[in-house]
Parts: structure tokens; sequence; C-alpha cells
């Protein structure tokens, strides 16, 4: 069984795409996941699995559109992946609340990504670090108003989904509790 944790993207905002948490566990238990958690409303759970990872994604897109009309789009990580992305303090010193930290899981690279351009439209007060798989956005003034965040996807040329570090600080704790 390997521990994962799934990142859903664009439910349950702003009265649209809604999922309830208590259906979106049961939905990965019929998929084959164990012992499934979820964590805010946001789209955040954790569980055991045993199957292939590789179509997982899939999978779970497809029985939330089957069962809700949406399509969300659906990042799975290994605990390794997550974990490997969410130790990384790159502005460990100068953060003072960790809601001004938000970071990018990122699909695949971002081979494409404008740097110019996201150099250009951040903030003199925010910084980023961009590495193969997230980029690590820190928003001194709030995530609501960087234009940077605003614009990231378009930025990096993929798709990527992102959480502030409050979220992935418990994400982590509850991949902790699995064992």
């Amino acid at each position: 069984m390997t521990n994962c944790v799934a990142l859903l993207r664009g439910i349950n905002v702003g009265g649209k795409n809604l999922l309830p948490m208590k259906e979106l566990r049961e939905l990965l238990t019929k998929l084959g996941c164990e012992n499934v958690a979820t964590y805010i409303q946001s789209g955040n759970a954790v569980f055991k699995y045993s199957g292939d990872l590789t179509d997982l994604p899939a999978l779970i897109s497809t029985a939330i559109e089957s069962g809700f009309g949406f399509r969300p789009s659906v990042m799975v990580l290994t605990a390794d992946e997550f974990e490997a992305v969410a130790t990384v303090e790159p502005f460990a010193e100068e953060i003072s609340e960790p809601k001004f930290l938000h970071i990018w899981f990122l699909q695949e690279p971002a081979t494409r990504a404008s740097t110019e351009k996201m150099n250009e439209i951040a903030s003199g007060d925010e910084k980023y670090l961009l590495t193969d798989s997230a980029v690590y956005l820190h928003a001194p003034n709030g995530v609501g108003r960087s234009k940077l965040a605003g614009g990231m996807e378009k930025s990096l040329g993929v798709s990527a989904t992102a959480r502030n570090r409050r979220t992935i600080s418990k994400i982590g704790a509850m991949l902790s509790e699995l064992g």
C-alpha cells in the first residue's frame, strides 16, 4: 500500500462545483482507496492505495463527473512526492505567517515557464522559487492581491494547483497519521 495525497482543483469555490467531503471520501473508497481522510472543503485527501497510481487521477475525475456533473483536475502524489515539495522552506526567515506562502504543485515540470513574465508581474515585496515540481510564492500582502498568483498558471504553461503553507502542513500531519 502506498500513502497518497489527492489534490482536487476548483471544487467548492464560489458556490460552484460542489462536492461534499463525505461524498469524496466515499467515492475514493469505492475506487479502492483505504483509510481515506479529507481536510477542509477545497479537495484535499490522504489515503492508502495498492493499485496503479498512473490512472487514479483520471478515475477520480471521471467518477466525480458521473456523480456530480463536473470534471475537476486531480493530482495524485505519493507521500514521498508530497513531502519533497512540502519540506522546502525557501523563504523561512522572511515569512511571519504561513498564510503568506503558497505552493503550486505542478502536473509536470514547467519547461516553458516565462520567468521573465513572472518577474514582470510580481510586486516588489513578492518572491518566488520555481522548481521542477512546484512554485513557492511568498506574497506578504496576501495572495488575493498578488498579480503573480493570478497569472501563475499562464506564466508557467502547465496545469497546477495551489495550497497555502497551513494546509500543506495539515496534509503532512494527516499523512503521518496514516502510518
